[in-house]
């Protein structure tokens, strides 16, 4: 849970550090993009008072040809018609943009060229009329050239008109004596600026003043509109102030730049994340290995501490019997004459050798579980019989100590689907604990109690076991299910074990989905509860099927071939087989047996008990060598007899085409009806 907190955590961190990447290029772009336009407006400024400066040179050129007529009548000469239609019509060779010339004494126009097309122009007064007044007074007044326009001429079309006061000398005086006014052709005029080329180098603008009424007069635009964040410039004119608003057509800052800047923002940032991520998860990962390590060492630690404490606690359990055997087997050699007495140690020579087995089987259980080799079978099962055999189980243990057991079955279904054996080992190594620590008189109960379902098909059971046995200490208790883990040795307890049967029935618990807690107090008892669900059997049987009683079938005369390639152990299989009657020869390997079984006729053999573990060519491979021959000998009854006892050696034997499977040390009772069996 720490771990998918701290990778959450880190997730989060991740997240958090790309918006603060992201944050900071967008702020520096935000900078870049200030810089960007700062420098954009600059240029736009120079641009705009760029067009002003070719305003007033353009208008320059053209009162070129208005101060040859104003020089003539400052100097006090007159012009008739003739003269001014002249001069008028030679100034105006190739020049498009001026569209008529006019002098107009005392601000009315008398004389104008060309005449044709301009005759409306006759006798307007520039000083009265509305639309002109302004400018003429302002240029009067001021005694400077004055631009008024764009508008509609009275003569037809858009024009602006260039007032150029003329001023004549009168004794010490000079006095007003009217306007040399220059008729510009506006679109010709916006032509020879070429105002186009600000479009064509992407800016939109508009040109404007100021009228008598502060009302804002339109001088020239791009015809695109409104202007949105304009750049306004004031550039000043004789007589007059223009302003000369610009803008990028797409904006100081396009859009295009600010999408591109996001999309590079976003590409640095996911790159720069990518890497934080991979130095932070390669740091994670260390620091989560340097965890697994060190949790490692401390389990391994754990474990040998572990091992230690068992091997200290179960040293007077494992020399036990090891001690009583030893010793057993001396008396056992000075007593051969004295059947009775060697009949006795004998006894306990087994009793003693049951234990060791007991020991060794325990280990390697719990070595299986930890292996994870070990897999629950599903079989039909009925909790009635399984009760009746836990009470044959343990009936004589009972009366040996003078026990009262209680035994309660609370249950709907009997029939479930389970593995027998593993819910038999579980129950009954509780209830053979309660009993080994349980003094003589004291009562152990068993109750078996069906719950109410919580899946359709399954049936929740629940196994009690309580005695009022020795009891153990409130502490030790977490640690009852630890592996060779024993509140006191054998010696302070009397009781012999080594702390492993708990742990397997935890385990086989767990490995069944199950739950299993224990209470406790010292000196007044144990209580296990077990919580168990199994499938049940939906279809109710009415007829038992009895087993069929295999009689005992006559062994004496059989032939049988042991393949065993451990001397020691050929011995003692032949010599308890050779005693019930039957003849054996011996086979060091599978090789050895399968020259053996060549040499003999059809039929000599009746059984071959085959070793697995063996040099040259195992017994798996003997025996599919065997089935695979096409001999004779390809039928004959093959029967494991190795080492090897857990469930899938069984059933590794089986496949390789064996018929049964003994377990080593021999049971002696269990061969010889394995043996009746296939015979």
């Amino acid at each position: 849970m720490d771990k998918k907190v701290d990778k959450n955590r880190l997730k989060i961190k991740t997240g958090i550090y790309f918006c603060g990447v992201f944050l900071i290029l967008m702020v520096c772009f935000h900078f870049f993009n200030q810089f960007q336009e700062k420098e954009a407006k600059m240029n736009a400024t120079y641009t705009a008072e760029a067009t002003i400066r070719k305003v007033e040179t353009q208008l320059g050129r053209y009162l070129e040809n208005s101060e040859l007529l104003k020089n003539i009548i400052a100097s006090g000469c007159d012009i008739s018609d003739e003269q001014f239609n002249e001069l008028a019509g030679f100034m105006k060779k190739n020049k498009n943009v001026i569209e008529a010339y006019e002098l107009a004494p005392d601000g009315i126009v008398q004389k104008v060229y060309p005449y044709s097309g301009n005759e409306e122009a006759i006798g307007l007064d520039m000083l009265k009329l509305p639309e002109r007044k302004t400018e003429a007074s302002l240029a009067k007044d001021s005694r400077e050239y004055t631009i008024a326009g764009p508008y509609e001429l009275k003569q037809g079309g858009t024009g602006a008109l260039l007032f150029d006061p003329i001023y004549v000398e009168r004794g010490q005086e000079e006095e007003f004596w009217g306007f040399s006014i220059l008729v510009l052709n506006w679109e010709q005029f916006l032509k020879e600026l070429q105002i186009q080329k600000l479009q064509d180098a992407g800016y939109s603008f508009e040109v404007w003043k100021k009228d008598a009424d502060g009302n804002r007069i339109t001088i020239m635009n791009d015809g695109a509109g409104k202007l949105k964040k304009a750049l306004n410039v004031s550039c000043s004119v004789p007589n007059d102030t223009w302003y000369f608003e610009i803008e990028p057509a797409d904006g100081w800052i396009s859009n295009s730049l600010v999408l591109l800047e996001c999309i590079v923002g976003i590409i640095i940032s996911a790159f720069l994340t990518i890497g934080f991520w991979q130095i932070r998860m390669k740091k994670y990962r260390e620091a989560e290995y340097a965890e697994k390590l060190e949790k490692s060492a401390k389990e391994a630690q754990e474990a040998n501490e572990a091992k230690t404490r068992f091997l200290f606690n179960m040293s007077h359990d494992i020399r036990t019997p090891m001690n009583a055997i030893v010793g057993y087997s001396n008396l056992l050699e000075e007593s051969l004459d004295n059947k009775v007495v060697a009949r006795g140690y004998i006894e306990k020579i087994k009793a003693s050798n049951s234990m060791l087995l007991s020991l060794i089987n325990y280990i390697l259980e719990m070595a299986r579980i930890e292996s994870g080799k070990i897999a629950l079978k599903e079989e039909k099962g009925n909790l009635r019989k399984f009760v009746d055999m836990l009470k044959a189980v343990s009936e004589p243990q009972i009366e040996q100590k003078n026990l009262r057991f209680g035994w309660n079955l609370d249950i709907e279904h009997n029939d479930i689907i389970c593995d027998t054996t593993k819910l038999r080992e579980i129950v009954l190594n509780i209830v053979t604990n309660a009993i080994k620590y349980t003094p003589e008189g004291g009562k152990i109960s068993l109750e078996i109690k069906e719950l109410a379902q919580d899946r359709v098909g399954y049936a929740n059971y629940s196994f009690v076991v309580e005695d009022t046995g020795i009891g153990m200490h409130e502490d030790y208790l977490p640690h009852i299910f630890e592996e060779f883990s024993r509140e006191h040795t054998s010696t302070e307890s009397k009781v012999s074990g080594v702390g492993l049967g708990l742990p397997i029935v935890k385990s086989l618990v767990e490995l069944m989905n199950g739950n299993i807690q224990v209470e406790s107090q010292l000196n007044k008892g144990t209580k296990f509860s077990i919580l168990l669900a199994f499938p049940i059997v939906t279809e109710s049987e009415d007829e038992v099927k009895e087993e069929k009683h295999k009689e005992t079938t006559e062994l004496t005369g059989k032939k049988i071939l042991l393949v065993e390639d451990n001397e020691l152990n050929a011995e003692i299989a032949e010599e308890i087989l050779t005693r019930q009657g039957m003849r054996v020869d011996i086979a060091e390997n599978g090789k050895k047996c399968l020259k053996i079984l060549d040499e003999k006729e059809e039929g000599y053999y009746d059984v071959i008990l085959m070793d697995v573990q063996m040099p040259v060519m195992n017994g798996y491979e003997a025996t599919k060598a065997i089935r695979k021959s096409n001999k004779h000998y390809a039928t004959i009854p093959i029967i494991a007899m190795t080492a090897n006892a857990f469930e899938e050696d069984k059933e590794q034997a089986l496949h390789a085409g064996m018929n049964a499977h003994v377990a080593k040390p021999l049971d002696i009772d269990n061969l010889l009806a394995i043996l009746a069996d296939i015979l």
